[in-house]
């Protein structure tokens, strides 16, 4: 196994631990980047306050195990997402959205956590139309055998289908364990990878280190098994054969169409986003995430 030892980031109010992109890799499927938040808790009055932003050619996936955070976006969208739920936002040929606490949980204090990676769009599709689906709880598939409860947010697995779109054939599941309960990881997609967000488990025996990403050998089923009460993502996909590039916010299989994005957003020429339009965050000169390859 490839194993990716994240990055970690204080952004003040709770930690982010990044492990896509990286050197080694930059890829698993579609996903082109995995982050995990927290967990943290807000005092009264404080929460995340992501200012408008732009995207280019991906899809952005969220996925809270604690909180809600309100999502607003350039199309009028509003939406708040809330544990066991899914956003999607396919950015296509340009998008602008902001994430926030919601004002309920900001008067009281809440907790935080959860999980947001991007997709890249495949060939042909990186300039579609900018989009926005969200899925409540009820809607994913959950297969739950009293000790193993997993959530298909995205794509099929074990017998059950998300309805959420896939651009790309796209495998994502959210895995809660009780100590000492295993699961079969199926071989079919191209690529596939685990992270341990929470708790102790391992691999075919092989102890697996929390936050970081271990990407399986291609065409091996394997199984997941847990040490102690644990959470753990399962995800990947059809693997791309054109490679990506990643700068800031941007990912596109062309520099210059990252460049375009970039004199567009410095212009403002991008989208207003309704209801959250007095604020965004600048272009930066040097971004945190980093541009690969």
């Amino acid at each position: 196994m490839q194993v990716i030892t994240p990055s970690t980031h204080d952004i003040g109010a709770f930690d982010v631990r990044r492990t896509l992109p990286d050197k080694a890799r930059t890829m698993v499927g579609p996903f082109i980047f995995v982050d995990q938040f927290g967990p943290a808790h807000f005092d009264i009055g404080k929460g995340m306050d992501v200012r408008p932003h732009p995207h280019i050619n991906l899809a952005t996936v969220t996925y809270l195990f604690e909180g809600a955070i309100d999502h607003r976006d350039s199309l009028g969208t509003f939406a708040t997402i809330r544990p066991g739920a899914c956003n999607l936002m396919t950015a296509g040929r340009g998008i602008v959205h902001s994430e926030r606490t919601p004002a309920a949980e900001r008067a009281t204090g809440s907790a935080i956590s959860g999980m947001q990676t991007w997709l890249a769009l495949p060939d042909g599709k990186e300039e579609i139309d900018p989009a926005f689906e969200h899925a409540a709880q009820d809607e994913l598939p959950l297969i739950d055998d009293g000790q193993v409860s997993a959530r298909v947010i995205m794509g099929s697995l074990w017998g059950a289908s998300s309805p959420i779109t896939q651009h790309a054939a796209t495998i994502y599941a959210d895995i809660a364990m009780k100590a000492g309960a295993a699961i079969p990881i199926e071989a079919e997609a191209d690529e596939r990878a685990v992270v341990v967000a929470l708790g102790d488990a391992s691999l075919d025996g092989e102890r697996l280190d929390r936050y970081s990403l271990y990407i399986l050998k291609p065409g091996e089923a394997m199984t997941l098994r847990a040490a102690s009460d644990a959470r753990v993502m399962l995800l990947g996909g059809e693997a791309f054969t054109t490679p990506r590039h990643l700068w800031w916010n941007f990912v596109s299989s062309s520099r210059d169409r990252i460049n375009e994005a970039k004199h567009d957003w410095k212009d403002r020429k991008f989208p207003l986003v309704p209801g959250d339009s007095e604020e965004y965050i600048p272009l930066p000169g040097m971004p945190k995430t980093p541009a690969y390859p």
